[in-house]
């Protein structure tokens, strides 16, 4: 059985460039600032034509890909980069976590699947994890009712902001939801 060593650290890597394609230009500027922080050669993109342009012509080792981006869907990101440099190590982010997402992405190509917000220790253990082993479990998960209020405006947005669909299709009285959506994000 040969020895395997786990990569942990960028300087094991010859190849350190970082692609990010989120929409959310704060996030984005800021997590491409954190990584850069901890080695990593950083390249930004704001949606799947620019992040699909920058796979193509940077051919990035690392990959953090938002599934919901403004021009499109993220996986297109994932198929390009798979396709430029296959042993890339992807991670999918998103703020609309689901299973048949997770696994679309694993399919893909991606190694992991991070809920947002996710920090940048978060993202730089899932780029480094085993792919041959189970993730550890988040240090911060969302809480349960954070989970709930994002489903609920998950199936809002997908109703096109619709407040009586979303109530018809969440099986659930119209102004309850309305109390909901008004309320807060939970932590």
């Amino acid at each position: 059985m040969p020895d395997v060593t786990l990569l942990k650290k960028i300087s094991d890597f010859d190849n350190k460039s970082l692609l990010i394609v989120d929409d959310d230009n704060p996030f984005r500027e800021r997590l491409a600032r954190a990584m850069e922080k901890k080695g990593f050669e950083v390249i930004q993109a704001e949606g799947v034509e620019k992040g699909i342009e920058s796979a193509k012509e940077k051919k990035p080792a690392f990959a953090v890909v938002d599934l919901r981006l403004n021009d499109g869907n993220g996986l297109e990101v994932v198929k390009q980069i798979q396709s430029s440099n296959p042993t890339s190590r992807i991670i999918m982010l998103t703020g609309y976590g689901n299973i048949p997402t997770a696994v679309a992405a694993i399919k893909e190509g991606a190694i992991d699947y991070l809920a947002k917000p996710a920090d940048a220790d978060d993202v730089e253990k899932a780029l480094f994890a085993d792919r041959d082993k189970k993730a550890q479990p988040p240090e911060n998960p969302m809480s349960a009712d954070r989970v709930k209020w994002e489903h609920i405006h998950r199936v809002f947005e997908l109703c096109k902001r619709n407040v009586s669909e979303t109530a018809r299709r969440l099986k659930m009285h119209r102004r309850t939801l309305q109390r909901i959506l008004s309320k807060r994000s939970p932590k």
